[in-house]
Formats: C-alpha cells, structure tokens, sequence
C-alpha cells in the first residue's frame, strides 16, 4: 500500500500575518494631536456639574448609562437635598430612587450610591478618598469613575475609558484593544502622564463634535491628517 504524502505546511503569507500594533507610530501620533485638538477645543473639561469631590461622585455614578446633560438636569435639585455623606447615608433607599429615577437604572444606582456613603462615612471619616485603589472599593466605582474622580476633583492624572475614547483611540490606532480597562494602560504607555486627564477630555469633546460613531467628518477633521482612519468607512 502506497504511503501517504504528508501535507505541506502551510505558508504564511503578509494577510494571515496578525497586524503588530506599533506603539512607537501610536506614540508619536498622541504627539502630534494632543496640541491640535487643545487649540480646537480650549475649555474641554468634563461635562459634569459638581461643587465639590462627593458631588463628583455621586455624578458619575448616575451617569451610567445616562446623559450628562440628564445628569446635570437631576443634580441641580439633587445636590441641594443632599449636601453631605450623612444625608445620603440617613435618607432611605426608596426615596433616593425616586429622586434619581429619570437617571435610569435607579435602582442600582440608589443602592450604589448609598453603599458608597455608607462605607465614605464608616472606613474614610465621609470623605472621598484619593487613591485608585479606595476608590475601586466603593460599591459602584470602577476605574472609570475612580479616573473621573481623581483627574477631576484632585488633580489626580487618570485616563477616563468612555465610549468616545475607546472609538477614536481604535480609529487614530492609539491601540489594538477596545477593553476599557487594557486600553487604559496603553493609553498611559502612549500619553504623557501630565495629559492623562486632558486627553480624555479632548477625544470625548472631538468624539462628540466631529469623530461621531456612524458618520465622522473627516473633510472638517483637525487631525485628519494624522488617522489611519480618515476618510476610510472600512475602519470606521
């Protein structure tokens, strides 16, 4: 019986190759932006009203899945009725809901919320901490809130994951992960740590006013110049 000829091993070719992300290009790109996007967009800052750290918080918290304007909307009266961590720790859960149900989600919300205070009031002397790590064991606080709260409230650089800077980091090839969490940390191998929090600012203000998600406009972009994506609907 004839032996059997043993395949060939497959060859590789340049389009079974995995694209190799070049951070050196992605580096130098978050060079070549951030001065372009900071003349475009001189007051970008975060969009949420807040007074103090605790409202800073509690904001973020409620904007889940929820507009900032929504947001802005409900703690106009939301922060006059409760204006320390005790009001939030006395007040019952039920009526939280209610005063933030237009938020969504309310319900989550309201137990996350009264748990943070809960636990600002019993392990932190009611103050909100200043460290990633305090931060994240709130219940309700992931690393995106807790950026929020440091870059924001304490001058703390962290950079905040949202859908707009997952989106254009993708499309200005900053890095191959769309996972907030992994593209934190190549964000902040790319970005000075000084820029970390105006950075955020700057792709979510150019992310809603020009990278949008369906329709980008590149012929009005600033940076067009500068991504991979410009005028490609295939990388959009």
């Amino acid at each position: 019986m004839a032996k059997r000829k043993a395949p060939e091993p497959t060859k590789t070719t340049s389009k079974t190759k995995a694209r190799q992300f070049d951070k050196a290009a992605a580096k130098q790109r978050v060079k070549e932006i951030v001065p372009i996007l900071r003349k475009t967009y001189p007051n970008a800052k975060v969009a949420l009203n807040f007074t103090n750290p605790l409202e800073l918080l509690i904001a973020t918290i409620l904007s889940a899945q929820c507009t900032d304007v929504r947001v802005n909307i409900v703690t106009q009266d939301l922060f006059k009725k409760y204006t320390s961590v005790s009001d939030w720790v006395d007040a019952d859960v039920r009526q939280i809901e209610e005063d933030i149900r237009t938020t969504g989600f309310f319900r989550n919300k309201a137990q996350n919320i009264k748990g943070a205070c809960t636990r600002l009031a019993a392990e932190h002397h009611g103050r909100v901490p200043q460290t990633m790590d305090e931060l994240t064991a709130l219940p309700g606080v992931g690393r995106k809130t807790a950026n929020v709260v440091l870059g924001n409230a304490f001058g703390i650089p962290g950079i905040v994951c949202d859908t707009h800077v997952i989106r254009l980091s993708r499309r200005l090839a900053l890095s191959d992960n769309s996972d907030p969490v992994k593209l934190e940390f190549d964000l902040a191998d790319i970005v000075p740590k000084k820029d970390w929090t105006l950075f955020s600012h700057l792709l979510v203000f150019h992310g809603r006013n020009v990278c949008k998600a369906r329709k980008p406009n590149c012929p009005e972009c600033p940076i067009a110049a500068c991504c991979p994506a410009a005028n490609r609907p295939d990388r959009w």
